[in-house]
């Protein structure tokens, strides 16, 4: 719907990706209603906010006029100061506080705006025991099997069997698993993004975070026990995990990366 005060400015039909607007005497007009991806691209760009979508309703929008960018310099130091968490504090993170870290990473960008994600937070820390065992025990399976990418899981493995010692969710009192459709091609890639934005909000909370990669590659697999532990239905897989806690230490510094290789063309 456009609002009297529309300029016909174009703006909407030049950003709608999938270009379906089309600029007519009277405004924008919409020419393939079933090809919108619902981004919103359309309604957030109008200078005028004179254009309204019922897909992605002007109202349900929020305004960024009162909102500060970040500058250059704060906004390096904050990416930079992003750190792997693999000591956590025992304590609990509450509910809220999850579902407001979940509540953004839903709006990370997704391809064609698919989205498609669910989430498992498993804070039972019998649960996660056992998803730890069940870990371990596949690496063992892996190793017994001859797969030569497996010797890295060997140190792991012993040293869980003689100390107990969790090196698979580093004692994390809470582990985010994002899950999408198996048929669902673009649920791993969504879920890189989705908890990338875990990973970036959580230090403003006072968390921190870690992948859960040997967790992650072992669900790859299908691994059944894992996904009868979590009560997962068929025909739906585990795409991603991410560890979060509040951590025990506080990092002082901002550690180098190997220096930027740049091709120019």
């Amino acid at each position: 719907m456009v609002h009297e005060d529309c300029s016909k400015c174009g703006i909407c039909a030049e950003c709608c990706p999938v270009r379906i607007i089309d600029m007519g005497e009277n405004g924008p007009q919409l020419l393939y209603p079933t090809a919108c991806i619902k981004c919103g691209h359309c309604v957030a760009v109008c200078p005028l906010g004179a254009l309204d979508h019922e897909l992605v309703p002007l109202r349900e929008q929020v305004p960024r006029d009162n909102y500060p960018v970040l500058d250059p310099q704060t906004a390096a130091h904050f990416l930079r100061s992003r750190r792997s968490i693999r000591t956590y504090k025992e304590e609990a993170v509450p509910r809220e506080k999850m579902l407001q870290l979940l509540d953004i990473a839903r709006f990370a960008p997704s391809g064609g705006n698919s989205q498609g994600l669910s989430y498992i937070v498993v804070q039972n820390k019998d649960l996660l025991r056992q998803l730890t065992a069940l870990t371990v025990q596949w690496m063992e399976e892996q190793i017994s099997s001859g797969s030569p990418w497996a010797k890295a899981y060997t140190g792991i493995v012993q040293e869980y069997r003689k100390t107990g010692r969790d090196l698979i969710f580093r004692g994390a009192p809470a582990v985010v698993i994002a899950t999408a459709p198996k048929n669902f091609p673009l649920g791993h890639d969504n879920a890189r993004f989705s908890l990338a934005y875990v990973e970036l909000y959580a230090p403003t909370l006072g968390l921190g975070s870690c992948w859960a990669g040997f967790f992650e590659m072992c669900a790859a697999t299908g691994y059944p026990e894992v996904y009868r532990q979590l009560e997962i239905e068929e025909g739906i897989g585990i795409v991603g995990a991410i560890m979060v806690g509040y951590p025990k230490y506080h990092y002082s510094r901002l550690v180098n990366r190997n220096p930027l290789q740049v091709t120019w063309k």
